[in-house]
């Protein structure tokens, strides 16, 4: 499995931060988010990693290199506008990845050895969803049933989409159609489900996001946070 890397946002949510700093390399614990997110995929098995870049590409590039610091082979490719998840995919696969696919972002830490758990998966596996438990109103509600993803963008239970997929042959072919811009991934999966694929709804522990300012001094200094965790 070929695993791609986004990491070209803008992070406007960021902004004043990330108009000096691309939000890969701003920290979590101390440590670039995206070189924590390397390092989780080198432990889970991953060996090459296309990092897609775009908003301050050079400072993502300068950060992570050839990828030996982590344990991995890195090659790059820029999007050259921040036309979506399932554009940023696609300029993945013209640099080329081959399906199926591990698409994450570069803004969130995954509890650990849940990378590790994406190989129990099963081989030709049409789509995956990551979920993870929140209540947070600004990430997008999911709809689980017996282990399938039935809704994106709806439901009101505890569950929230993360920016983790898996993305098999039928799915990445399907990314070319897709009206735009923007171009989500998000779109691609509501497709298949309404079209009866069957998109596995991957459960994850909590994870730790970059989103607004205040969350780069919750993550990194907890102790000056509201409610000091």
């Amino acid at each position: 499995m070929d695993a791609v890397v986004m990491a070209a946002g803008e992070g406007r949510r960021l902004r004043p931060l990330t108009e000096v700093w691309p939000k890969p390399v701003l920290p979590i614990a101390g440590r670039p988010v995206i070189a924590t997110l390397l390092r989780e995929l080198a432990s889970a098995g991953f060996d090459e990693v296309t990092v897609v870049t775009g908003h301050l590409a050079e400072q993502t590039e300068t950060l992570l290199g050839d990828g030996a610091g982590f344990g991995l082979q890195i090659r790059y490719t820029r999007q050259p506008e921040p036309l979506g998840s399932a554009d940023a995919v696609r300029c993945a696969f013209e640099a080329g990845v081959r399906p199926p696919l591990l698409v994450l972002a570069a803004d969130t830490v995954f509890a650990s050895g849940d990378l590790s758990r994406l190989a129990q998966l099963p081989k030709g596996t049409t789509a995956a969803l990551g979920v993870r438990p929140s209540t947070d109103s600004e990430k997008t509600p999911v709809t689980v049933r017996n282990g399938l993803v039935t809704g994106i963008g709806e439901g009101e239970g505890e569950l929230r989409a993360a920016p983790l997929w898996i993305l098999g042959e039928e799915i990445v072919a399907s990314l070319r159609e897709l009206s735009g811009p923007p171009f989500e991934l998000a779109a691609a999966l509501r497709k298949a489900i309404s079209d009866g694929k069957e998109v596995v709804a991957v459960e994850l522990g909590p994870t730790r996001d970059l989103t607004r300012p205040e969350d780069v001094v919750s993550h990194n200094f907890p102790y000056l946070s509201k409610d000091g965790k």
